[in-house]
């Protein structure tokens, strides 16, 4: 728009005929120049495909392929799978496709949610092509056990209580209107990534607005109003000034699941590849529970099995103990968990990925100079940066 008013009068829009010739041939001439750069990236580092299905407006299904690099992330392509998403043979097909197209030299891992077709269709693709790996999406498994624990009954009547409250503060205009001006414009509710961590950042929002939500509930301009006569009123008022029960469960949610929503934010975001951290992430999450509940085994024990069966099921995967092993910023700290089950992950994808000859020798070395910090990785400003940067740029 500025560009425009520069120009001043007698500006001249393009004609709708310039913009379905030239102009976007230009710009699909710079869409394919960019994607030009990702492809290098593909072979260079390999690249992971990254799939999502949908329902749009017509109730369509739609599965989305993206592939991820170094470079970022490119769109591929959107599929209609409106009449396959229940047939395994057909998603395979569509996967297949997107495969063979990228190159399946270059294809490092595959991600998608774990619906049981799509674990199906896992399965099969680490049957049938020999260096590619299926990994379960890590923020949906997250999201599986942020569920399990709102499951549970000390966890679910809490957020139930807090839904009353919340639910009664934002059904009403005049309400909500009256709620900012206590709360100096700060949202109870907070969309987050996934319902259920949106459910516990709610929790802590509430915890946070306490003094506040008590002093419009005692306030006169609430209690005159007619909007304080109605049975949800009085309920959300009985939560807030009465129910001190509610407060301490609530503080209780806080402590027991906050960590795990962190670790949901971080592989969720785009600053750094989560593939190196997750491993450290999730031990992390659970020793910060077991601190934030000061270590009593009967109140984190029942929250960590909800954890453990999602992350021994579905998220343990060989690729997360190669990353968090390969990863210098963990490699050489003191309290590095060098363990069987770490290593075993790694030279399960050594073994997949480079097989028994020429290359796996070559990486064997290669792991031996990294292990002991010898050769390059010995070099001063490597151990330096070691920690600045994330493993994909080193």
């Amino acid at each position: 728009m500025k560009l425009v008013s520069n120009f001043g009068p007698g500006f001249d829009a393009p004609t709708s005929h310039e913009y379905r010739t030239w102009m976007l041939k230009e710009e699909v001439d710079d869409v394919q120049s960019m994607m030009k750069e990702h492809q290098k990236a593909w072979k260079r580092y390999g690249c992971t495909i990254m799939s999502n299905g949908w329902s749009d407006g017509k109730s369509r299904c739609l599965i989305n392929f993206l592939v991820n690099s170094p470079q970022g992330t490119w769109f591929l392509k959107s599929v209609d799978a409106s009449a396959s998403i229940k047939n395994e043979d057909l998603l395979y097909g569509y996967l297949d496709d997107v495969i063979q197209e990228i190159g399946e030299e270059n294809v490092v891992q595959v991600i998608f949610d774990n619906a049981s077709n799509y674990k199906n269709v896992g399965a099969k693709l680490m049957e049938r092509k020999e260096k590619v790996w299926w990994t379960p999406c890590a923020a949906h498994c997250i999201d599986l056990m942020l569920e399990d624990i709102s499951k549970m009954a000390w966890f679910d009547d809490t957020l139930k209580r807090a839904r009353c409250i919340s639910k009664y503060l934002y059904g009403h205009q005049w309400v909500l209107a009256l709620m900012r001006k206590y709360t100096n414009n700060s949202e109870i509710l907070r969309p987050a990534v996934t319902r259920f961590a949106t459910s516990f950042l709610t929790l802590q929002s509430l915890q946070k607005q306490k003094e506040n939500l008590v002093a419009l509930f005692t306030s006169q301009e609430w209690s005159e109003s007619t909007y304080a006569k109605s049975r949800e009123a009085k309920l959300a008022k009985h939560h807030v000034l009465h129910d001190r029960e509610f407060w301490g469960r609530v503080s209780f949610c806080i402590k027991g699941v906050l960590p795990l929503v962190c670790v949901l934010r971080e592989v969720d975001s785009e600053e750094r590849p989560p593939m190196g951290f997750i491993y450290e992430l999730m031990d992390a999450a659970k020793e910060k529970i077991a601190s934030n509940l000061n270590k009593v085994e009967k109140k984190y024990m029942p929250i960590w099995r909800k954890i453990d069966r999602r992350w021994d099921d579905q998220l343990h995967q060989p690729l997360h103990a190669a990353g968090y092993y390969l990863n210098p910023q963990f490699r050489y700290e003191d309290n590095f968990s060098d363990t069987d089950e770490v290593r075993n992950g790694l030279f399960a994808c050594m073994d997949r990925m480079l097989g028994k000859g020429k290359e796996r020798e070559e990486a064997d070395v290669q792991l031996d100079l990294f292990t002991n910090k010898r050769g390059p990785f010995a070099d001063s400003m490597a151990m330096q940066t070691r920690k600045k940067r994330t493993p994909s740029k080193i």
